[in-house]
């Protein structure tokens, strides 16, 4: 039997490559089939009709042609589709835990980004028994797992800094690992490699780095054309988990091709294979990657050594203490359905009966919380198995009640986009104002303003206009009458005494709209090492 006329189920936690359900073909439905269907609604569950708003049916002669009726219930205001058989109920705990991990990529993506391999972190971590762990992860995997003080001090960092972080992601990856696990089976990469979106993207597939890299394998606009994610006002398939993963292992696979060696695909994952082989002629023709290390951008030096330490926290992980939530279900069944109108999630929502941050979920591709319809484009509806059946059976009624809604607005589109830029300000930059400053204000982080203003550096300019999405409402400063020295440290500024086991990280994650940037800045840091019993200013004391 041809592979493509198999259906299978996407999976949340269990991912299996999907067949689109087809979609229902608009028929125009005669008199007689409106009767039978608002019939067959009735004879269905008449307990339920008592509550409801019961559908005349000596009226319905009058409903024009293509026209169905949706009915809400007069106790619960809401719309309660049926289906053709009783669906398994929806356990919407482990979406919930999908929602509460989105903001983790910040913290992998600063750490991959500012990673120290050389710097050293305190664990009582036997450094025998790591070589020895290591040798036996690099008998099974064709990585490169050779011990090297490097690669200990990452994995030090990792199961101190980011305890936390692993912890989460051996629950999180109960969802998105057996969809990569497939991918890759059927492209002949080392099934290894699923740890590289833990680095890339900490399992969020709306992740959107500072340069604009999206979604759970992080690609740039033009690489995710390359590989056919397609990218609109409205649409963003680099954030699917299944188009990505397929587009991903593509990638990976033509590097491998380039360089046979996985350690270096991986290096020009992240930094293009461009850079990889101009740090192998500057290295006099070295292909290890740990020779050829130093003439690598610094932020892949230390991508290859994280993925390596996810590995090896992953493999290693009991023994450290480290334990995941078991999922009892181990995943959602879901199944899509061609979309035939533009529909909102808004509008899904109510008629369905599903959670909108479920819908998010699943379907993470869409920008504005819709889906468009283009003709020629197969834009899909990802829904769990439950509220699927409830779509397809009220098809024709659903689109109908759609079109109705929709054909009462101007510019359906148009008016989502404006709903999305609602919360938008454009702030024009001050004297004496600093990124820091403007994100306090604002209750937002230093990394999102620069995100969405592509700003690479901390400088700004007086007159800048900067696009913010407020948090909260701003404040307006209130200068201190006494402004000291900048040279100088008074009992009245906000300062921190440095710790054993503090990092330029961890301290500007205790203080909202401090920057690592910020703390080197106005303390003359310009490295990641930190001396306990130091004091390191909080603010710009010079302005």
């Amino acid at each position: 039997m041809n592979k493509l006329h198999i259906r299978s189920f996407f999976l949340v936690g269990f991912f299996a490559f999907p067949m689109f359900l087809s979609a229902q073909q608009k028929d125009s439905v005669n008199l007689q089939n409106k009767k039978a269907i608002v019939t067959n609604q009735i004879e269905n569950d008449s307990a339920t009709l008592q509550a409801e708003q019961v559908i005349d049916l000596s009226a319905v002669d009058s409903i024009p042609d293509n026209d169905f009726i949706l009915v809400k219930s007069d106790q619960t205001q809401r719309y309660d589709l049926k289906d053709q058989s009783q669906a398994a109920k929806y356990d919407s705990l482990w979406m919930k835990e999908l929602i509460a991990n989105a903001p983790l990529f910040e913290a992998i993506y600063e750490d991959v980004t500012t990673l120290e391999p050389d710097s050293t972190y305190v664990l009582d971590l036997n450094t025998d028994t790591l070589k020895l762990r290591l040798e036996k992860l690099n008998q099974k995997t064709p990585f490169n797992v050779a011990y090297n003080p490097s690669l200990e001090n990452v994995i030090k960092s990792f199961l101190t800094r980011r305890r936390g972080l692993m912890q989460r992601m051996l629950t999180t990856s109960q969802f998105y690992f057996p969809l990569f696990e497939q991918e890759m089976d059927n492209h002949n990469i080392p099934l290894e490699m699923k740890y590289l979106s833990i680095v890339e993207s900490a399992l969020n597939p709306k992740a959107r780095s500072r340069v604009g890299a999206t979604g759970l394998w992080q690609f740039m606009y033009g690489t995710g054309k390359m590989y056919n994610l397609d990218v609109t006002s409205y649409v963003d398939e680099r954030s699917d988990p299944i188009k990505s993963t397929k587009a991903a292992c593509q990638y990976l696979s033509k590097l491998y091709e380039i360089f046979q060696d996985w350690d270096l695909a991986l290096a020009a994952y992240n930094s293009g294979p461009g850079n990889v082989n101009k740090a192998i002629r500057r290295s006099g023709g070295y292909k290890n990657y740990w020779n050829i290390r130093s003439y690598l951008p610094r932020e892949t030096a230390g991508y290859v050594p994280a993925f390596l330490a996810t590995m090896y926290i992953f493999e290693y992980a009991e023994e450290h203490g480290l334990k995941g939530q078991k999922v009892d279900r181990p995943y959602f069944e879901t199944d899509t359905v061609h979309v035939k109108s533009l529909i909102t999630f808004d509008q899904i929502a109510e008629l369905v009966g599903i959670d909108k941050e479920e819908l998010k979920i699943l379907n993470p591709s869409y920008k504005l919380n819709a889906i468009p319809y283009v003709e020629g484009k197969n834009y899909t509806l990802r829904l769990p198995r439950s509220h699927m059946g409830k779509f397809v059976a009220n098809e024709e009624a659903i689109y109908a009640h759609v079109e109705k809604e929709l054909n009462s607005k101007e510019s359906p589109l148009q008016e989502l986009v404006k709903q999305a830029e609602e919360g938008e300000v454009v702030y024009r930059v001050r004297s004496g104002d600093y990124l820091g400053k403007i994100a306090e204000r604002y209750g937002v982080g230093v990394s999102q303003i620069k995100r969405w203003n592509g700003l690479r550096s901390n400088n700004l300019r007086i007159g800048q206009r900067l696009t913010i999405f407020p948090k909260k409402q701003p404040v307006a400063a209130v200068k201190p009458k006494n402004t000291p020295s900048k040279g100088s440290i008074s009992s009245n500024i906000k300062v921190h005494e440095v710790r054993s086991g503090d990092s330029l990280w961890t301290i500007s994650k205790k203080y909202p709209g401090v920057s690592i940037e910020n703390l080197r800045e106005w303390n003359g840091i310009s490295g990641n090492n930190l001396k306990p019993g130091t004091k390191l200013k909080l603010c710009d004391c010079s302005s």
